[in-house]
């Protein structure tokens, strides 16, 4: 599903050049749940923007889904993120002038889906984490973990093939985090590939497989659990 061959990544600084990513190799099946852990400035949110097709690569290789992502301009990389990624990020990036339900729904507005059929499927969604009965609700009215689930609905609502998770427990307690995880690992049996970034070890002991990052490059990359047939 994510396959990446001898990846580089650097930031120009004023005359220089950060160098972020080193080389990373990485080979992500469908249907896996891995976590990507690591130190501030380790790297790991620089892969999950280049994963999730929001920065390029310098060198190497990126294949996603088999297709070999290189040059890609906006309107291409954007087709390809509403095809195959679901989002879900620390800060939720809810619209808050918009109710639960029509935030789910907003992904469906961009691929064109009537307003009445996209209200429908997401209602279904909203129902599917638990929060029906909040849907016209805004975000202010809404708790951190409430919040997240939308965020989690709405990242699903497109049937992506990834789900990209950045830092989503990050604002949350450790009960709410827990019921978090919980969602994703119920997505992850359905057989979706997910893919967390934190830095929180009980986050992480949650997913089936650990790739810890330092100094940009893969120092460790362990199994926790079961793994999926599928190639």
């Amino acid at each position: 599903m994510i396959e990446i061959k001898n990846l580089h990544k650097s930031y120009p600084i004023g005359k220089d050049s950060l160098h972020v990513l080193k080389g990373i190799d990485l080979h992500i099946k469908e249907g896996e749940f891995v976590s990507i852990m690591g130190s501030s400035g380790s790297g790991k949110s620089t892969l999950l923007n280049i994963v999730g097709l929001l920065d390029e690569h310098d060198e190497g290789d990126y294949y996603l889904n088999g297709q070999l992502i290189k040059n890609l301009n906006e309107k291409k990389a954007a087709i390809l993120r509403n095809k195959f990624l679901g989002f879900v990020f620390q800060s939720f990036n809810l619209i808050s002038y918009k109710t639960a339900l029509e935030n789910v729904a907003l992904p469906l507005y961009y691929k064109g889906m009537a307003r009445k059929e996209r209200l429908k499927v997401a209602m279904e969604y909203l129902d599917n984490v638990g929060l029906k009965p909040w849907a016209n609700h805004l975000p202010s009215e809404l708790s951190g973990g409430q919040k997240q689930r939308v965020a989690i609905a709405r990242a699903l609502v497109t049937k992506p093939k990834v789900v990209l998770a950045d830092e989503p427990t990050g604002a949350l307690d450790s009960t709410t985090s827990d019921s978090v995880m919980e969602l994703l690992k119920d997505i992850n049996d359905e057989g979706m590939t997910v893919f967390v970034i934190t830095h929180e070890e009980e986050i992480a002991a949650q997913t089936d497989r650990i790739v810890r990052l330092k100094d940009g490059v893969i120092i460790s990359d362990e199994l926790t659990r079961k793994q999926p047939q599928a190639v």
